[in-house]
C-alpha cells in the first residue's frame, strides 16, 4: 500500500531471523549467499536501522524518526520499551498523532502479559493443538505459523482502524494486539460447539466436525480434498460416482446423519473415491459443481498457472546477493 518501513534491528547482530537457515538464497552461480530465506520472507521492502535503544542517543533517534511517522510497531515483551522512555504513555505526549501497535503473545493486561511466546506456545494455550490431528494420535501443531501470521493481519486491521479514526480526532491511539487473544477468536465453530454442549472436542484429522464429507478422498493415484458441504452437494457426489443408492440411505441422506454415523460414512466413501484417479475425480466434480481440489506441494503452487495469473510470484533484487529471490 505505499508505507515505507524502517525496521529496527540489534547493532551488529541483527534480527534473529537472519540466522534461521538454511536454506539461503542462491547466488546466479548456484552457491549460498549468506542471506536466509526465511529472513527475506518477511523483510523484503523494508528498510533496516541498527541502534541500540537502551542508550540514551539510540533513543534521540528513535524519536526523530518517530517525528516523521505515523505509526510504531514493536512485539517486545510487555514493560521492555517502558524501561527506556518508549513505552506508548511516555511518547503520547510528544507524539500525539502516534499510532502506537504493540503485538504479543498475551497482551499489555491480564496474569500472563510479561510472558514471552512463540507461535507453537501460543497454538498450544490458544486451543488449536488440541483439536488437531489424528484421534489417536499427539497434539499436532499447524504447518503454518499461524498465529504469528494473523496475530500480524489483527495488526493492521487494528492500525486500518487508528488512522481512520485519526482522521477525524487527529489523535494517535495505542493498539494492544495479543496473539493468544487472536488464537481464541480464531476458535471459531469449535470454540462455539464447546459452548453449546459444553464436550470437549476430539481430535478428527483432516475431517470437519460438523460437516461431512469435508476431508482428505484416497484415489486410485493419491488423494484429493472433497468438501460437499451440503445435500445437494453431496448427491451429485453421488450422482458423479454412481451410487446414488448412499442417498437413499439414512445413514447418509442428510448431514446430521452422515456426522452421527461418520465412522460408517467415511470408509464407505473412501471405497468409492479409490476407484478412479485424482485427476478423474477432479474434472468430473468440477463439472458437476461439487467442491474439490488437488493436494499440492509448494513447488507445484508456484507453478500454478492461476497463481501466476494472479501476480503472487514476482522477482526482485536481494541486496548482498545477485540473483533475483
Amino acid at each position: 500500500m505505499g508505507a515505507e518501513i524502517i525496521k529496527v534491528e540489534r547493532p551488529k547482530v541483527g534480527d534473529d531471523t537472519r540466522r534461521y537457515a538454511p536454506p539461503y538464497i542462491q547466488k546466479r552461480k548456484g552457491e549460498d549467499s549468506d542471506i536466509a530465506a526465511y529472513f527475506t520472507s518477511c523483510n523484503r521492502n523494508k528498510q533496516s536501522i541498527a541502534l541500540n535503544f537502551t542508550k540514551p542517543e539510540g533513543q534521540e533517534i528513535i524519536k526523530h524518526l518517530l517525528a516523521e511517522s505515523d505509526v510504531l510497531i514493536e512485539n517486545f515483551k510487555t514493560g521492555t520499551l517502558d524501561k527506556y522512555g518508549l513505552g506508548y504513555e511516555q511518547l503520547k505526549e510528544q507524539f500525539p498523532q502516534l499510532i502506537y501497535c504493540s503485538i504479543t503473545g498475551f497482551g499489555h493486561t491480564g496474569p500472563y502479559k510479561e510472558r514471552p511466546a512463540y507461535d507453537m506456545l501460543i497454538q498450544a494455550m490458544g486451543g488449536s493443538m488440541s483439536i488437531t490431528g489424528v484421534p489417536d494420535g499427539e497434539p499436532m501443531k499447524m504447518g503454518l505459523s499461524m498465529f504469528d501470521l494473523t496475530a500480524g493481519l489483527h495488526g493492521v486491521i487494528g492500525i486500518l482502524a487508528a488512522l481512520q479514526d485519526r482522521h477525524a480526532t487527529g489523535l494517535g491511539q495505542h493498539v494492544d494486539i495479543s496473539m493468544l487473544d487472536v488464537s481464541v477468536a480464531l476458535l471459531q465453530n469449535q470454540g462455539m460447539n464447546y459452548l453449546a454442549k459444553k464436550e470437549r472436542q476430539k481430535r478428527v484429522g483432516n475431517n470437519h466436525p460438523n460437516v461431512v464429507p469435508y476431508q482428505v478422498m484416497p484415489s486410485k493415484n493419491g488423494h484429493f480434498i472433497l468438501t460437499a458441504s451440503n445435500d445437494e452437494q453431496f448427491e451429485k457426489f453421488c450422482k458423479v460416482a454412481g451410487r446414488m443408492d448412499l442417498v437413499a440411505d439414512d445413514r447418509f441422506n442428510t448431514m446430521k446423519a452422515r456426522v452421527v454415523n461418520r465412522p460408517v460414512v467415511t470408509p464407505a466413501l473412501n471405497e468409492v473415491t479409490k476407484t478412479q484417479t485424482t485427476g478423474w475425480w477432479l474434472e468430473q466434480l468440477e463439472k458437476a459443481g461439487v467442491g474439490c481440489a488437488p493436494i499440492l506441494h509448494p513447488d507445484e503452487v508456484f507453478a500454478d498457472p492461476h497463481v501466476l495469473s494472479r501476480g503472487m510470484l514476482i522477482e526482485m533484487d536481494v541486496d548482498g546477493c545477485d540473483e533475483p529471490a
